[in-house]
């Protein structure tokens, strides 16, 4: 099981590696890579036409601004893409938001959060999940680790 986690900037790997952790901590591969879909369009051209078959079973494409990098590499690939877009300079991510979510008929890409790397990564674990049941467990286990956690701090309170 392997998930390609690509930015369009470096910059953006402050948000991105929060999700390279999560999959890392399920137990699954992770490669990271920085592909502008502007500034290296043959890069990515060629990262999306190869990606199945180098065994990467879902993309999670991380941008910001224009944030065209998650659209470019799912109209390359049948491979699950989901956009990841970065809070910028203008607009608070709004921009990116937009751009990655407004995608045309055929041609769909999972949206997460603006800077929600975690939920980026948790979701290619869910689409994995019917694949793998070993990580559905898992899933299972983390989500009743966080109903404990914030039962745990309920209790807290009700100390006071």
């Amino acid at each position: 099981m392997k998930v390609a986690m690509v930015m369009g900037s470096d910059s953006d790997y402050q948000v991105v590696e929060r999700g390279e952790k999560i999959l890392k901590d399920f137990g699954v591969d992770v490669e990271v890579h920085v592909i502008s879909a502007h500034r290296t369009p043959d890069r990515a051209m060629e990262f999306a036409k190869t990606a199945e078959g180098k065994g990467i079973e879902v993309i999670i494409g991380a941008a910001g601004k224009a944030a065209h990098l998650p659209g470019v590499l799912a109209a390359l690939t049948v491979l699950p893409v989901i956009g990841l877009p970065i809070k910028s300079s203008t607009m608070d991510g709004l921009d990116s938001l937009l751009s990655i979510v407004q995608m045309p008929k055929g041609i769909p890409v999972a949206t997460v959060a603006i800077d929600g790397a975690e939920n980026a990564a948790l979701l290619a674990i869910q689409i994995l999940s019917g694949k793998y049941p070993e990580l559905r467990g898992k899933m299972k286990d983390y989500r009743k680790a966080m109903a404990d956690e914030v039962i745990e701090k309920d209790k807290q309170f009700r100390i006071r």
